[in-house]
């Protein structure tokens, strides 16, 4: 009996919750471009540390592979409970229209932190003789932080083609269920599921790697190396999801993916120490190593923290219940707030990690209070989770939301 007949839990917290930490993760990533190395890039440049460099690194290599995943897992499930057609209603309203309804207010409040820090920065005054910005074209609009949204409408409308040319090779999936049932059935999974980002990240031109996957949020048409490593994810989830006892796999073998990726995240910090943040490193069999140590790096974490959570957060518990239903409006909203307070903490007289802890946890009361107050209770939160919950919620189990 495939575990298409299987009934799901009412909900899975575990996966629930590493969706929720990949995306809250993003506000403290996004919170430390401020304190890295080389020229300005980000609305200020504020004290520079290694020591923030490093966590930037560390943070990037896994938590969007780790939302993808789960994206494909709980979009599968999402398909099977309400058919195609409910399937793209459901996310043109929960992930097409926030694309479009937010984008113009993150954009203007990006552009106003950027005229804000440089202001800031000049002494008070605004700086002379600015470049204009560049004009936006397919290959250079920005998506913002928001690229996620529109790599996951690319993403529904691949697997929706693909399942229905699927249908023609492999009717009932037997195929893809015994690749699945091989891939997770060892340690070793990991290695298989880099492979294709490896070859990705080694043949990408101008590969920054301490920025690891290139992030696509400009233009239209993703990098190679972001549409294969998170595309990657994205499929392992969502034939995850045709057969969930394999998740008890991945639950087994997750202390070998965590040592395994605590000694490939060291190996890859070894192999960046003589490379300069603001550098493409040089084609060559150094460039080869690195992209094998950072892809295996990538599913090593993805696979460890996963089954991490599918050990230790099986249950409702009701504060990570609230921080997940919260996550999506935060990282939605969250990346102009963490500028204006980046902008406001630089004159500030502090150590990096010092003014990093203040933006970090200034953006979370505010997110968070925001939520609380404008979201939770509201039609915005019917509209992002679903649900809209009274001020006195009724005590028990919701059946989970598929976003």
């Amino acid at each position: 009996m495939t575990t298409d007949q299987v009934q799901a839990p009412e909900r899975l917290h575990a996966l629930d919750a590493v969706r929720a930490g990949a995306l809250l993760l993003g506000v403290a990533f996004h919170a430390s471009l401020s304190f890295l190395p080389g020229p300005q890039i980000w609305v200020v440049r504020d004290v520079e540390s290694g020591g923030v460099l490093d966590f930037f690194f560390v943070a990037h290599i896994f938590r969007m592979a780790a939302f993808f995943l789960i994206a494909g897992f709980f979009g599968r499930m999402l398909l099977e409970r309400r058919g195609t057609g409910g399937f793209v209603r459901n996310r043109l309203a929960r992930i097409g229209l926030p694309l479009l309804a937010f984008w113009p207010i993150a954009m203007f409040g990006i552009v106003a932190c950027f005229i804000w820090g440089a202001v800031v920065m000049n002494g008070g005054t605004p700086p002379a003789n600015q470049a204009p910005p560049p004009p936006m074209t397919a290959q250079t609009f920005p998506l913002t932080h928001l690229w996620f949204l529109y790599l996951l409408l690319l993403f529904y409308a691949g697997a929706l083609a693909l399942r229905a040319l699927g249908r023609l090779v492999d009717r009932d999936g037997g195929l893809a269920d015994g690749a699945m049932r091989l891939l997770t059935a060892t340690p070793f999974a990991a290695v298989a599921l880099a492979a294709p980002l490896a070859i990705a990240l080694s043949m990408q031109p101008l590969w920054f790697p301490w920025g690891g996957i290139p992030t696509p949020d400009k233009g239209f048409l993703p990098n190679s190396a972001a549409l294969i490593g998170f595309g990657t994810a994205f499929a392992f989830g969502w034939l995850l999801h045709r057969q969930q006892d394999l998740l008890g796999d991945i639950r087994r073998w997750f202390p070998v993916h965590l040592v395994a990726a605590l000694a490939l995240t060291v190996a890859c910090l070894w192999q960046l120490g003589g490379i300069s943040f603001v550098v493409p490193i040089a084609e060559g069999g150094a460039k080869t190593a690195l992209a094998c140590t950072y892809a295996l790096a990538v599913w090593s974490w993805t696979l460890g923290l996963t089954g991490a959570a599918l050990r230790f957060l099986t249950r409702e518990r009701p504060a990570i219940r609230y921080v997940a239903d919260a996550s999506y409006w935060i990282y939605l909203v969250h990346l102009p707030v963490v500028m204006a307070l980046q902008v406001l903490v630089y004159p500030v007289q502090a150590p990096a990690f010092v003014k990093l802890t203040l933006v970090t946890g200034g953006a979370f009361l505010i997110l968070l209070a925001s939520y609380h107050l404008l979201v939770r209770h509201s039609w915005i939160g019917k509209w992002l989770n679903g649900r809209k919950l009274p001020w006195r919620a009724a005590r028990g189990g919701m059946e989970m939301q598929a976003a």
